[in-house]
This record gives structure tokens, C-alpha cells and sequence, in this order.
């Protein structure tokens, strides 16, 4: 059986110091910091569930994170 892979630590930041920053900021901030995969969604976008270690989600209305999260 192949061995299951590692996934790199989850990046030590606080999703929260992203909301009011504007979001080119906020995702040049993110990668800088560690996280691998950055994604901008607008409100009310319809996602899974499904948690990915290393990705940072920003709600961003009006070019600006207004909610942000890990997975």
C-alpha cells in the first residue's frame, strides 16, 4: 500500500488580522505567510465543506475581506 502523504503544517496566523484589508493585499499577506492555496469568494458563494490544509478563504465584497477562514 502506498504511503499516505504528509501535508505541510497549517501556517501559525490568525484569519481574523485579514478582515478590512483590501484583497490583493490580503492574498499577497497570506502567501507571504505560509499559505499555499488563497482563494477570494464574494458573499453568498456557494462552496463544500471540504477542509484543505494550507488554503485561507476570503469573502470579499467591494474589494475588501469582509470574513476570512482556514480550509
Amino acid at each position: 500500500m502506498a504511503p499516505i502523504p504528509s501535508s505541510a503544517p497549517r501556517p501559525d496566523d490568525e484569519p481574523d488580522s485579514y478582515v478590512g484589508l483590501p484583497a490583493e493585499t490580503a492574498e499577497e499577506r497570506a502567501r507571504r505567510r505560509g499559505w499555499t492555496s488563497v482563494r477570494s469568494l464574494p458573499p453568498g458563494t456557494v462552496i463544500t465543506l471540504e477542509y484543505v490544509v494550507g488554503r485561507l478563504n476570503f469573502e470579499v465584497a467591494d474589494g475588501q475581506v469582509k470574513r476570512c477562514w482556514a480550509g
